[in-house]
């Protein structure tokens, strides 16, 4: 089986080419452009992949507020012309979306069929690659949708709380937004699963458990004393999102129920989020 993973600079792409092998094709910018359907059938035509894992997104969530055309083009249009694509050429197509198309009122788990209402540029473009999925290839795709992701690789919230519990002297962080960490190594396992299986269907996929900003904070900064990135401890105190305004509105709950995903992907073996955060700092130190 030919798996083709579109996207080459990012966390998820990071983690696929690790499992996948090196010699695994990944599309980046400089190869192919996916916001035009011609260049990128012409390109994918001539490695004739039987599945596509995308991983490219406009991640940039406030920023995207005020880019909405290439947020656009990137979460929605790309997504558009690969189902076209997979869809005249017979191939797979597994995508990751968001939690952030979920309007976050629901307080309890949000189901994969749940309906959805995204609140700001970045969910509603990640919405409408869903629609567009959905509409074009519901029998040859995996929508996975996924949340909070971080690696060892790339700019992510625990390098940036490590550097900042390094230089400042105490931090505030948000308390009131609820959801689940999720290492992209986890992730991209299920978005394997799903490429060699032909998996199906919408699910959502996270490391187990549940946390606020503050918590995940909380487990970075005892994690991070314990295995030598800092030499001491900050205050660290809780505030809620009204004293920290960002440009984009974020989900304040935004647990993913992942039941269906467990058995969908039964080899991959979801763990508790502080524990996968231990072993990606593990591997962090290593690479020190």
């Amino acid at each position: 089986m030919k798996i083709v993973v579109i996207g080459n600079a990012g966390q998820l792409s990071y983690e696929l080419v690790r499992i996948l092998g090196e010699d695994t094709i990944c599309l980046g910018p400089e190869d192919t452009d996916i916001t035009k359907l011609d260049v990128l059938s012409e390109t994918l035509a001539q490695l004739a992949p039987d599945v596509i894992i995308n991983a490219a997104a406009y991640t940039a969530v406030d920023k995207a507020e005020e880019d909405q055309a290439l947020c656009h083009a990137i979460n929605a249009a790309a997504v558009e012309n690969l189902a076209k694509y997979c869809k005249q050429a017979g191939a797979f197509l597994v995508h990751v979306s968001t939690d952030y198309v979920f309007n976050g009122h629901k307080g309890s788990p949000y189901l994969p069929n749940d309906p959805i209402e995204p609140q700001g540029v970045y969910g509603k473009t990640k919405a409408d690659g869903e629609k567009a999925l959905l509409d074009i290839l519901p029998e040859a795709s995996c929508l996975i949708r996924t949340a909070w992701v971080y690696s060892a690789h790339g700019n992510n919230f625990v390098k940036t709380m490590l550097k900042l519990m390094a230089d400042k002297p105490q931090l505030t962080v948000i308390d009131d937004q609820i959801g689940t960490p999720t290492w992209a190594k986890g992730l991209a396992d299920a978005c394997v699963s799903a490429a060699q299986n032909k998996t199906v269907g919408v699910y959502h996929w996270t490391d187990e458990g549940v946390a606020s900003w503050y918590d995940f904070a909380l487990a970075i900064q005892e994690l991070g004393l314990e295995k030598g990135f800092l030499d001491s401890a900050i205050p660290v105190l809780p505030i809620p999102s009204s004293q920290y305004p960002t440009p984009a509105k974020r989900p304040h709950y935004s647990v993913l129920d992942k039941t269906s995903a467990r058995e969908a992907f039964a080899t991959c073996n979801p763990t508790h989020w502080r524990k996968q955060l231990s072993a990606m700092m593990d591997e962090l130190k290593a690479a020190q």
